[in-house]
C-alpha cells in the first residue's frame, strides 16, 4: 500500500477542555516543572561539589537527575503553554521528535534505575569487592549501555510510526505524542504496529521490572546477616530505590503491558510518570540519603561564606 501522508499538524485535545481546571493545571505544572529543573539540578550539583560522584551510588544518581530533566523537558513546557492556549498543536516533526524523545529518556531511566539495583545488590551482597566490581571503567560502561538501550529501543518506537500513513483526522486525545495515541489517528489496520509496540515496550518494562525485584529482594534476604546499624544504613538507602521504582514501574506497566487500547484515565497517568515521578526523586533521594543531606548542608554553608567574605 502507498503511503500517503496529507497530514502535517496535529490537534491535541489536552487534558482538559474546562478553562477553569485549564488555569489551575497551568499553575500546578508550572510549579511542578520549576520543582523538577531546581531539585534535579540540585542533587547533580550537589554531587559534583561534593565530591560524590566517586562512588558508582552517587555517580549514577546524577546521571538519573539529568535524565529526569530531559525526559520532563520532552513534555512539560509544551504541556504547560497548550493549556493557555486555544488550539494545541504540534507539526507532524515536532510529534515524530516527542516520540524520540520520551522513549529514549524513558528507556534510558528504566535501565539506569535496573543498573542502580545491580550496584547496590553488589554494594551489600559482596562489600569486600565492591569497588573492584564497579569500578569507573565498569561503570561507564555501564552507563553508555544504558544510553544505547534507550537509543535502540526509541528508533523502533519512531521507525514504527513513521511508515503509517495520516490522512486525518488529525486530533490526538493527549497532551502529547506516544505511540498509542498516534497510531488512532493513522488512516491504516494498526494492529500488527501495536502488537510490537506493546511487545518491545512491555519486554523492557516488565523484563527491568522483574530484574529490579530479584536484585531488592536478595538484598532484602541477606540483610539478615548485617548488623543493625548496616541494615538500618541498607535499608534506608533501598528503601528510596524501591519507593522510585515503584512510583515510576506502577504507571508505565499500565501504559505499556497491555494491548493496543487506549483509556480516559491514560493521561492523568502519563502525567504521573512524566511529570510527578522526575519531581519525586530529588526528594526521596535527599530526604532518605544522610550523605547528599551533609553535602548540600556544606554546598551551602560554602555559598554563604562565599557571599560574606565576598571570595
Amino acid at each position: 500500500m502507498e503511503r500517503i501522508n496529507n497530514v502535517t499538524v496535529f490537534v491535541f485535545l489536552g487534558l482538559s477542555q474546562n478553562k477553569e481546571v485549564q488555569e489551575v493545571c497551568f499553575l500546578v505544572f508550572s510549579l511542578f516543572y520549576t520543582i523538577i529543573l531546581l531539585g534535579n539540578l540540585l542533587i547533580m550539583l550537589t554531587v559534583y561539589v561534593g565530591n560524590l560522584y566517586k562512588s558508582p551510588m552517587y555517580f549514577f544518581l546524577s546521571y538519573l537527575s539529568f535524565v529526569d530533566i530531559c525526559y520532563s523537558s520532552v513534555t512539560a513546557p509544551k504541556m504547560i503553554v497548550d493549556l493557555l492556549s486555544k488550539t494545541k498543536t504540534i507539526s507532524y516533526v515536532g510529534c515524530i521528535l516527542q516520540v524520540f524523545g520520551v522513549h529514549f529518556f524513558g528507556c534510558t531511566e528504566i535501565f539506569i534505575l535496573t543498573v542502580m539495583a545491580y550496584d547496590r545488590y553488589v554494594a551489600i551482597c559482596k562489600p569486600l569487592h565492591y569497588m573492584t566490581i564497579m569500578d569507573r571503567e565498569r561503570c561507564n560502561k555501564m552507563l553508555l549501555g544504558t544510553w544505547i538501550g534507550g537509543f535502540i529501543h526509541s528508533i523502533i518506537q519512531v521507525a514504527l510510526v513513521v511508515q503509517l500513513p495520516f490522512c486525518g483526522p488529525n486530533e490526538i486525545d493527549h497532551y502529547f505524542c506516544d505511540v498509542h495515541p498516534v497510531l488512532k489517528v493513522a488512516c491504516t489496520d494498526t494492529y500488527v504496529v501495536g502488537v510490537v509496540v506493546t511487545a518491545n515496550s512491555g519486554t523492557i518494562a516488565l523484563g527491568s521490572f522483574v530484574i529490579l525485584l530479584f536484585s531488592y529482594t536478595v538484598i532484602l534476604i541477606s540483610l539478615r546477616k548485617q548488623s543493625a546499624e548496616g541494615r538500618r544504613k541498607a535499608l534506608s538507602t533501598c528503601g528510596s530505590h524501591i519507593a522510585v521504582v515503584i512510583i515510576f514501574f506502577g504507571p508505565c506497566t499500565f501504559m505499556y503491558m497491555r494491548p493496543d487500547i487506549t483509556f480516559s484515565e491514560d493521561k492523568m497517568v502519563a502525567v504521573f510518570y512524566t511529570i510527578v515521578t522526575p519531581m519525586l526523586n530529588p526528594l526521596i533521594y535527599t530526604l532518605r540519603n544522610a550523605e547528599v543531606k551533609n553535602a548540600m548542608k556544606k554546598l551551602w554553608s560554602r555559598k554563604v561564606f562565599w557571599e560574606v567574605t565576598g571570595k
